[in-house]
């Protein structure tokens, strides 16, 4: 059986292929990701790459096996899984949900998290606009039609659908924002020069650095 560790990793390498869009992943990704060291990391790597779950190449990094991804995908699953079930029956705020997943998606059996995903409708996406993988492995929920609010142009009116940066901090302060999922914006300004985009959440005006911005992906709203 995987040790809780390999399965961290190979969720982890999963991620950043995803959001570079890049079959390989070098060792300096995971060791910001996680904060360990580098020499921490290549000897994971190399526990990955003997045990037929990585192909590592010490300067081209590290791409998942058909093994390993499909690892990957079953621990990715049951964390946003297991997210969303804690946000809809227990009422945890999506900033709580991460940490608690985290350590339950290493104990629950397959069968309940097809339970799980049975009772909760099939759904698309977790608590912070995440795609949640099918069973077989396939990517349900959005596809590449979110874009940054920083590329928005004034007068634009979005939905909020996905938040790259899943930090509690941050999660709470767009709450404080009314900047959750599924909330509606209509962009007033946006200042490159200045790095300020500034929207209005129903009556309510809000200023956010380009860096925030660039967190939040959005979708033309009706």
């Amino acid at each position: 059986m995987p040790s809780l560790t390999v399965e961290n990793y190979l969720k982890l390498i999963l991620q950043l292929c995803i959001a570079t869009n890049a079959e390989w992943v070098s060792p300096g990704q995971i060791a910001a990701a996680l904060k360990v060291s580098p020499g921490t990391v290549t000897s994971m790597l190399k526990t990955l790459s003997e045990s037929g779950l990585a192909k590592y190449k010490p300067y081209a990094g590290v791409s998942l096996t058909k093994a390993g991804r499909s690892l990957a995908l079953r621990m990715l699953r049951r964390h946003r899984l297991l997210e969303l079930f804690l946000v809809r029956t227990l009422d945890l705020t999506w900033d709580q949900v991460h940490e608690e997943a985290e350590n339950m998606e290493h104990a629950v059996s397959d069968m309940l998290i097809d339970r799980i995903d049975e009772f909760l409708g099939r759904p698309e996406t977790d608590p912070h606009g995440d795609p949640i993988p099918a069973a077989d492995g396939l990517m349900r929920g959005r596809g590449d039609a979110a874009i940054p609010l920083a590329t928005c142009k004034p007068a634009d009116r979005v939905r909020v659908v996905r938040v790259v940066n899943q930090q509690p901090e941050f999660l709470r302060y767009l709450t404080e924002c009314g900047l959750e999922i599924g909330a509606v914006a209509v962009v007033e300004q946006n200042s490159p020069e200045a790095g300020i985009v500034t929207a209005r959440v129903g009556k309510k005006p809000v200023a956010l650095g380009h860096t925030v911005a660039e967190q939040l992906l959005v979708e033309a709203a009706p």
